[in-house]
């Protein structure tokens, strides 16, 4: 389990296709002691670290965890780089997403919050309380402080929900201080009074039937069969890293059915 190793830093926009722009010519970058990476990336000292996290929380990259601490990308972080580095497709966002609520070792928070809780309407007190509990459960013996579980739940928030809705009066909504996962609307304001928030329900159409297939087929892990409620309810499976509903998932499948039949279509033709 990891928690607030962003060091409150959530994803800016442009910072993962900085950051594997400089691993594609130095996979060295953030540990050199011939170039500084603050001046490479354009970035402070602690945004440097928060990078070189989120990097690798997002399955870009990896760094051996034994040695020296050279970063490379993963397969996945290799077929971005190649086809989308500049992360403009939402279909590479959804991806990300998938990434990062999976990965219950490095960004513990995120897992749990999409996979294990289960509240759709909560407020700071409530997310805290329930991974507190989660934590216990799962028999982890370090002491984790209450601020960095804090801290956690301030970055989930700022990574989902864009500036200009927290602070419509100070942000321009074109400021590039926002995550870009929040162009996925996954999580949106209840009351700003009573600070409190919800799970949103993405529009089937934003989410590309691929990229969902693709996530079922990863899950499955072999499976030739797959029940709809583990699709909607299983941990990792597209209805809880995108917050579907039992209507929305069906839209995503009825659309997968149609786009794999007209890829075979155009196959047999």
């Amino acid at each position: 389990m990891k928690f607030r190793a962003h060091d409150t830093f959530f994803i800016r926009k442009g910072w993962l296709s900085k950051g594997m722009k400089c691993v594609n010519i130095n996979g060295d970058i953030f540990i050199s002691k011939t170039e500084n990476p603050m001046d490479v990336l354009g970035i402070g000292a602690n945004m440097v670290k928060a990078l070189r996290y989120w990097l690798q929380a997002v399955g870009l990259t990896k760094e051996p965890s034994t040695g020296r601490r050279v970063q490379s990308f993963t397969d996945f972080g290799q077929k971005v780089f190649d086809n989308d580095r500049f992360i403009e497709e939402n279909g590479t966002l959804y991806l990300l997403q998938y990434k990062l609520a999976c990965n219950q070792e490095d960004a513990t928070a995120w897992y749990f919050f999409f996979n294990e809780f289960n509240m759709s309407e909560f407020s700071r007190d409530d997310f805290v309380a329930a991974l507190q509990r989660y934590i216990k459960m799962m028999n982890h013996s370090e002491n984790v402080a209450i601020r960095s579980l804090n801290d956690d739940f301030t970055c989930i928030i700022n990574t989902y929900v864009p500036r200009f809705k927290t602070n419509p009066n100070r942000i321009n909504p074109e400021s590039n201080i926002d995550c870009p996962l929040g162009e996925l609307g996954l999580v949106d304001i209840l009351s700003k009074e009573k600070k409190t928030y919800r799970k949103a329900i993405p529009m089937a159409s934003t989410i590309n039937p691929w990229v969902a297939l693709a996530v079922i087929q990863h899950q499955a892990q072999g499976k030739t069969e797959i029940s709809l409620n583990e699709l909607l309810t299983a941990p990792k499976n597209i209805g809880r890293v995108f917050n579907l509903d039992a209507i929305t998932m069906l839209d995503i499948l009825y659309t997968i059915n149609n786009s794999v039949r007209s890829k075979s279509t155009a196959q047999l033709a």
